[in-house]
């Protein structure tokens, strides 16, 4: 059995803290630069290097790529053979994030009481999922979720008499009222099936999958190809000025569900689509 120190984990979550907001993903730094040359707006374009150079910046200087440095939400692998020493995991990975973002200098975005509304003063709690899973390794992967964004996501709950066209539809419709309030260029997860509560998981779960990569399910996959084409089609364009990059991608993630239902979540994400993970 493989035993982990409450202090690494600690140690870990603050450093993925950190380069989340500081190191954009490869795999977004490249969908920017294919969108330049496919872009047909001028604006669109000059957006679009804008946010290379922002990205840039913000790693060469080591400083949050956007002032909204996010909810802390993790999504860990914990095999059933690792044990933790030392104190429990969900208060390592929110000592992790306190230290994170004092350290790194981070906003704090976070309030105590939706009503009362006071600041907790160091970016916790955190959103934690776990999933027990086979062997003995503790995975855990990070995202710095933006509130704007996360603001025009979208959950509805469709009858299976609407079918695949009321889920494109729906799908569409969010990103459409979305407009330029979740800072597109978008990657947007969908959750289909499920329940009402595990439909925006999937939905969730989904963005923490790598730019440009596809379902392993080849319907699914024809999917996410036919509907980042026809998010694109709405000319929204890099920051709501107009254009053909609305999206960078478009990722889906299903489940089985109930024979009444077919609910669908749609889970936007800004063009700062911020995840690291680690595995220990």
């Amino acid at each position: 059995m493989k035993q982990i120190t409450y202090e690494k984990i600690v140690e870990e979550v603050a450093r993925l803290c950190q380069e989340a907001n500081y190191d954009l993903g490869q795999d977004v730094i490249q969908a920017f630069e294919d969108s330049v040359k496919t872009e047909t707006s001028e604006a669109g374009k000059s957006i679009l290097n804008q946010l290379i150079d922002n990205a840039n910046i913000a790693t060469a200087n080591r400083v949050p790529m956007c002032q909204d440095t996010g909810v802390s939400v993790f999504i860990v692998k914990l095999g059933q053979d690792c044990h933790i020493t030392g104190g429990s995991l969900q208060d390592a990975i929110n000592e992790g994030v306190r230290t994170g973002y004092e350290e790194g200098y981070l906003r704090y975005s976070i309030v105590d009481d939706p009503i009362n509304r006071k600041n907790t003063g160091d970016n916790t709690p955190s959103v934690i999922h776990v999933e027990l899973v086979e062997g003995e390794d503790l995975e855990i992967q990070m995202t710095a979720k933006g509130g704007g964004a996360e603001n025009m996501s979208a959950l509805k709950m469709l009858t299976p008499s609407d079918g695949l066209e009321g889920v494109k539809e729906f799908i569409l419709n969010t990103v459409r009222e979305a407009g330029p309030n979740a800072c597109p260029p978008l990657v947007v997860g969908v959750g289909i099936g499920g329940n009402f509560e595990s439909c925006a998981y999937l939905a969730k779960k989904s963005l923490f999958r790598p730019v440009g990569e596809r379902h392993v399910q080849p319907d699914i996959a024809a999917l996410e190809e036919e509907m980042i084409i026809e998010i694109n089609k709405l000319g929204i364009g890099p920051q709501g000025m107009g254009g053909t990059t609305t999206a960078l991608d478009i990722k889906i993630e299903t489940a089985p569900c109930h024979i009444a239902a077919l609910p669908v979540a749609v889970n936007l994400n800004c063009h700062a689509s911020r995840h690291k993970h680690v595995r220990l």
